[in-house]
């Protein structure tokens, strides 16, 4: 019995399987009737729109559990939320053939982008700051969400905090899936929950060959590829090397487009890197020791193929939660990767101006060519640190007072001066007190007494050779 308790301690720590289970709930909650709402953009029938769920599941199942598993970290990957909400739009009058044809072309170029290893260059040059502030402007919303939703139900969100708030004291690594308890305890006892009209059934997957136009191709299939790279992948990035994961970028984008690819014809429309449900399975809450937090994304995958099979019930599961419920539990199960990437976006102060505006920019849903706020907040923050940079140099090579060539010196003019008067003072202190140690020894005076660390008492000047016994052994002689 105490063997079979200590393996499914090592299999399913309750932290990292709370944190699977959070983030799918949060992940599926918030955007699942847009993937809805897209599929039936393009006209799907009750079966396909199952069935599109049904491949999105699998295809995050496969990823997440064979991923975290492959590079030992908590790689959680996700449907591109912005890319349903382009379908949503674009796919109005085009045939489910022809967006299967767009969905084909969008991960073809996903997985080029893998292979040939582009994306990873460019997130290389990143500096962490701008990466962290990304990060933080992307979970921003969520975090306020926390607050915001009080206004809608403040007894359940209320009580979810308190109980957050105590388990941290006494409970910490069940501190989240605790305040998930509290939270449906306290909407079932309003009347807010009721699971009665959730009824389960299974989805089947349902083959839908492509058709390929030109037209489609380039006004879906085209900006579903740069909305997807863009918008998810790029923080889904920052997310792991927020955390310390220097996972291998190119592997991981490439076998998320393969997997899109070969799930494309069964409604599986975008793969790609998760942000904000990936910060809940990368950050501390997931497990204490960072060494096992891939064990929170590989239950996000079992979690995720749940998802799947159940397709269809997943509407109405969606209508029974209430929002104030969801909204709450993510803000909770954020908060320490707010705090985290906060800290490290603001630590260097050569940056800090940059990473607060990468922070701003992105935390402020700004959205130009269909171009989500994560990569206009990025190029802004790069931007500003290119100026900013590039000013500070100037200052420091100026001719009048700059730093001296050749010795490493990158402090400001007014700080080197500063420095250099500070050394100069110390020095003449240095020498006019060495002159009036020596002119009292001449008149035979005592010399100043110091305290020592344990004590004792050593004139300055005298026993400087470290031998402690010499006063006494010149007075004796």
């Amino acid at each position: 019995m105490r063997t079979l308790a200590r393996l499914v301690g090592l299999v399913a720590p309750a932290p990292a399987v709370a944190a699977g289970l959070v983030a799918v709930l949060v992940g599926v909650t918030s955007s699942a009737a847009i993937v809805f709402t897209a599929a039936e953009a393009a006209g799907a029938s009750s079966g396909q729109t199952a069935s599109w769920m049904l491949a999105l599941g699998a295809g995050m199942a496969v990823t997440c559990v064979g991923l975290s598993l492959r590079h030992r970290a908590p790689i959680v990957t996700a449907w591109s939320t912005p890319g349903a909400a382009l379908l949503a739009v674009g796919l109005d009058g085009v045939t489910m053939a022809q967006a299967v044809g767009a969905f084909l072309f969008s991960a073809a170029l996903i997985t080029l982008s893998g292979v040939t290893g582009w994306f990873e260059r460019v997130m290389d040059r990143v500096p962490v700051p701008l990466a962290a502030g990304l990060l933080a402007g992307v979970l921003l919303q969520f975090g306020m969400g926390l607050f915001t939703s009080m206004e809608d139900d403040f007894a359940v969100v209320f009580a979810m905090f308190a109980v957050y708030l105590l388990s941290r004291r006494w409970l910490p690594r069940y501190a989240v899936i605790v305040s998930l308890v509290a939270g449906g305890v306290a909407a079932v006892l309003r009347g807010t929950l009721d699971l009665s009209g959730v009824t389960p059934s299974l989805a089947r997957p349902v083959f839908v060959a492509p058709e390929f136009s030109w037209q489609v191709l380039v006004s879906v299939g085209l900006p579903l590829f740069v909305v997807t790279m863009a918008s998810q992948n790029l923080p889904g990035v920052a997310v792991l090397r927020g955390d310390g994961y220097r996972v291998p970028i190119s592997p991981v984008i490439g076998w998320t487009g393969a997997t899109n690819l070969v799930l494309a014809p069964f409604g599986c429309f975008g793969m790609n890197l998760a942000a904000i449900t990936a910060a809940i399975c990368t950050g501390p809450q997931a497990h204490p020791d960072r060494e096992r937090r891939y064990l929170a994304g590989v239950w996000a995958g079992v979690f995720y193929l749940c998802v799947g099979v159940f397709g269809a019930t997943v509407a109405s599961l969606l209508a029974a939660l209430p929002p104030p419920l969801i909204l709450g539990i993510a803000g909770l199960g954020l908060l320490g990767t707010i705090g985290g990437s906060l800290a490290s976006a603001l630590g260097d102060e050569r940056s800090r101006e940059a990473a607060v505006v990468t922070f701003l920019a992105t935390a402020s849903g700004f959205t130009l060519f269909g171009v989500g706020s994560a990569f206009w907040g990025l190029l802004a923050g790069v931007l500003t640190l290119a100026v900013t940079r590039s000013w500070q140099r100037s200052r420091r090579t100026a001719p009048d007072g700059g730093a001296e060539r050749g010795t490493g010196d990158v402090r400001e003019p007014e700080e080197a001066g500063e420095a250099r008067e500070a050394e100069e003072a110390v020095k003449a202190a240095g020498a006019a007190r060495g002159r009036d140690g020596g002119a009292r020894e001449a008149a035979g005076a005592p010399a100043d007494e110091t305290r020592m660390a344990d004590g004792t008492h050593r004139a300055e000047g005298a026993g400087e050779s470290g031998d402690p016994g010499a006063d006494s052994r010149s007075e004796r002689g």
